[in-house]
């Protein structure tokens, strides 16, 4: 299954990059991560491998994001390991104007178990829809400095 989500962000490029590669600032816009470790390599390097912790309603999500390529400002690449589930993520930003930026978002979601083949078919809709709330949320915080934390959505 892939899929293609893009959102205009009303700060430079600069501005916007520098807020998207804070592993800290991943609680502030990425709903449910409760913790998340480096396993190998460097922080932000091509090639170093995080755990990522979720908790989804009733449900805990551990994931491992290894950086494919990473040529900031212009490009940010992962894949993200699951019970199920492998997704590669390219993220690019381009500027829309000199206090805007466009982010791109195109996933690949790959399924090796039946349970999750038989959602990617029944839900696509429900994958895409939590990836364009990461870019909105991210929109928020960046723009507004809006947390997820705070509850208020």
């Amino acid at each position: 299954m892939k899929y293609t989500c893009e959102i205009t962000i009303d700060l430079p490029r600069e501005e916007v990059i520098q807020k998207f590669d804070s592993a800290e600032n991943m609680k502030h816009w990425q709903k449910g991560l409760i913790d998340y470790e480096i396993l190998s390599g460097t922080p932000g390097e091509e090639g170093t491998k995080m755990r990522l912790d979720y908790k989804m309603g009733k449900r805990s999500i551990s994931m491992v994001e290894t950086i494919s390529k990473r040529d900031l400002p212009n490009e940010f690449n992962a894949t993200y390991v699951t019970k199920g589930v492998y997704n590669i993520q390219r993220n690019t930003f381009h500027e829309a104007g000199p206090n805007s930026t466009k982010w791109k978002s195109e996933s690949e979601f790959q399924f090796s178990s039946f349970a999750m083949k038989l959602m990617g078919w029944m839900m696509p809709g429900a994958f895409k829809k939590q990836s364009m709330k990461y870019l909105e949320d991210f929109k928020s915080f960046a723009e507004k400095g809006k947390s997820v934390l705070d509850n208020s959505q």
